[in-house]
C-alpha cells in the first residue's frame, strides 16, 4: 500500500510466532521505532494481521458493515464527481484497502443506476491490496465488476480516476516522539528486563518534523500521508481521492496508538500480529500537505455533515418505507454513522483534487 515503510524480519520458522521475531530482532539490532513495529504487525507477509487475519466484524466493524446506506451514498457520490470531471469515457475506480467489499458492493449498486451505462462503460475497478487472502474475498464479493488489482496507489495505471479510501489511513505506521524534558526523543520498542516487549525512548534526540504540532507533549507523525500526497501530485489526469476516517481536524494527535482483539481493547504490546493496531489521522496535516503540493481540498468535515449532505435522509427513509418491519434496525443503523455521539463527528471526510474541478459534493 501507499505510504507503508519497508521493514521485514526474519523469515519464520515453523512454530515460531511473530512476537518471538520481534523479540529476536530487537535482541540482534536493538529497539526499533513504533513506525516499524506497526509495519511488521499489520503487514508483514508471513504473519502480519491483515495479511493473514481478514477480520473485518469480529475485531472492527466499519461503516460498511454498519448500514449500506454508508456505501450507497459513496455510490453516488461518484456518479457525480465522474460528471464533475465531465463524465470521461474511460476512467479508473480505486479503492484503497476493500476490505471484504462491503462498500464497494453498496457503492456500484446504486452507481449503476444513477450513473446508467455510460458510467457502468466507462468505469474501470482497480483495487488497492497487497494481500493475497483478501484479494480472493474480494474478488469473490465484486466478481461481476471484474476487479483489477494493484499492490499500491502508484501502481494505478494513468488516466481520470476516483479514490475512495475507508478507514485506511489510521493503519499507516506513525512515527512517535515524546518531549523529554527540553529535548525531544523517537519512542522505541525494545525488551525489557524480563525479555518481553516494552516501550521505551531513543537515545539519541530527534525532534518530530517541522509544523507536526512541536508544542505538544507526545506527537504522532504518519510519513504515509507525505507518499499518498506524493502518488497524486504524480498523476497528469483528473482526478479525486475521498478518504474518511478518524481524528481530530486540526490539532495534531498524541499518544493515539491502540490495539483491538475481539472488539476489546488490549495492549498495543500483547498480540503482534493477531491483534489490529490504529492511530488517529492527523488530518490537519493532511490537508497542509496536499495544499502545499497544489492540490485542492475540501473538508475535513464531519462524516454525519458529510453523508447528510449527500442524502442520507432521503435514502433512510426509502430503507425503511420498503422495509418496515425493519425499520427501526435500519434507523438506528443509520444513527450510529450520523450522530455527533456515535460516529458522526469523531470520523471526518477529506477529498484531495486536481486543480480545476468545481467543488466536491458533501462538503
Amino acid at each position: 500500500m501507499a505510504g507503508l515503510e519497508c521493514a521485514e524480519a526474519e523469515r519464520p520458522e515453523s512454530g515460531v510466532t511473530l512476537k518471538e521475531r520481534l523479540i529476536r530482532l530487537i535482541g540482534t539490532d536493538g529497539p526499533i521505532p513504533i513506525s516499524t513495529y506497526m509495519q511488521l504487525c499489520l503487514h508483514d507477509t508471513a504473519q502480519g494481521y491483515y495479511a493473514t487475519r481478514p477480520a473485518i466484524g469480529r475485531d472492527f466493524i466499519t461503516s460498511p458493515e454498519i448500514s449500506q446506506v454508508f456505501g450507497e451514498l459513496i455510490g453516488l457520490w461518484l456518479v457525480h464527481e465522474w460528471q464533475a470531471m465531465g463524465s470521461p469515457g474511460e476512467f479508473r475506480l480505486v479503492e484503497i484497502g476493500p476490505g471484504r467489499g462491503a462498500l464497494m458492493q453498496d457503492a456500484l449498486r446504486l452507481a449503476m443506476v444513477a450513473g446508467g451505462e455510460d458510467f457502468a462503460n466507462a468505469m474501470r475497478l482497480t483495487l488497492v491490496e497487497p494481500a493475497a487472502a483478501m484479494r480472493e474475498v474480494q474478488r469473490a464479493n465484486l466478481s461481476s465488476a471484474e476487479p483489477d488489482f494493484v499492490a499500491t496507489l502508484a501502481e494505478v495505471p494513468p488516466g481520470p480516476m476516483l479514490v475512495v479510501a475507508n478507514e485506511y489511513l489510521d493503519c499507516l505506521p506513525a512515527r512517535q516522539f515524546h518531549r523529554d524534558g527540553e529535548a525531544w526523543r523517537e519512542c522505541v520498542i525494545g525488551l525489557g528486563a524480563d525479555g518481553e516487549l516494552t516501550f521505551g525512548l531513543a537515545a539519541d534526540e530527534q525532534a518530530p518534523p517541522a509544523g507536526t504540532g512541536e508544542t505538544n507533549a507526545v506527537v504522532e507523525v504518519q510519513t504515509g500521508l507525505d507518499l499518498i500526497v506524493a502518488d497524486l501530485v504524480s498523476r497528469s489526469a483528473p482526478f479525486r481521492a475521498l478518504f474518511v476516517d478518524y481524528g481530530p481536524s486540526d490539532i495534531a494527535p498524541g499518544d493515539s496508538l491502540r490495539s483491538y482483539k475481539d472488539g476489546q481493547q488490549v495492549s498495543p504490546l500483547a498480540l503482534p500480529g493477531e491483534a489490529d493496531l490504529t492511530v488517529d489521522v492527523d488530518f490537519g496535516r493532511f490537508a497542509r500537505l496536499a495544499r502545499a503540493a497544489g492540490l485542492d481540498v475540501a473538508g475535513p468535515a464531519p462524516q454525519g455533515m458529510f453523508l447528510m449532505g449527500l442524502g442520507a435522509q432521503a435514502r433512510l427513509n426509502q430503507l425503511v418505507e420498503a422495509n418496515p418491519d425493519d425499520g427501526q434496525a435500519i434507523y438506528e443503523a443509520v444513527r450510529r454513522l450520523i450522530d455527533p455521539k456515535e460516529m458522526g463527528e469523531r470520523f471526518k471526510a477529506i477529498c484531495l483534487s486536481s486543480s480545476g474541478l468545481p467543488p466536491p459534493a458533501g462538503f
